[in-house]
């Protein structure tokens, strides 16, 4: 008779999502030239659910539309309605296109916008400069 090794199934444990209820909240709105993020969390930053022009799978240059902005925020304000979410503090960087589609987005779906706040990064003349070039 031949050694018969007994297959073992593997197990994996996943962990399961615990609906809270969270009234506030706030909307991290990133939009660069090529890509928007959303990402909604409660008062102290853990992250509720997010959503970016490519995960719904836009690919190139519609990945910056107003468009995508809107989608995104449509897709992730999903979660965060069903945990419980009415009112939030809208912080947006980035140069992007789709900054005010996003925010009139969220009024629509029925958020209360209580902040509408401007965090993107401000350059200050950078650092200094390498000595010049004497030839």
């Amino acid at each position: 008779m031949a050694n018969v090794k007994s297959a073992k199934k593997k197990t994996t444990k996943t962990r399961k999502r615990v609906s809270r209820n969270i009234d506030k909240g706030q909307v991290h709105i990133t939009t660069s030239f090529n890509n928007n993020i959303i990402v909604f969390t409660d008062m102290n930053g853990n992250v509720i659910s997010s959503c970016s022009s490519g995960k719904l799978g836009l690919k190139g240059s519609k990945k910056s539309t107003p468009f995508a902005a809107q989608t995104c925020v449509e897709e992730a304000a999903k979660v965060a309605l069903d945990s419980g979410m009415k009112s939030v503090e809208v912080y947006v960087k980035g140069p992007g296109n789709g900054r005010e589609s996003a925010i009139r987005c969220l009024s629509t779906l029925g958020f209360n916008v209580t902040l509408i706040k401007d965090v993107s990064p401000i350059a200050h003349n950078g650092c200094r400069p390498p000595k010049r070039r004497r030839v």
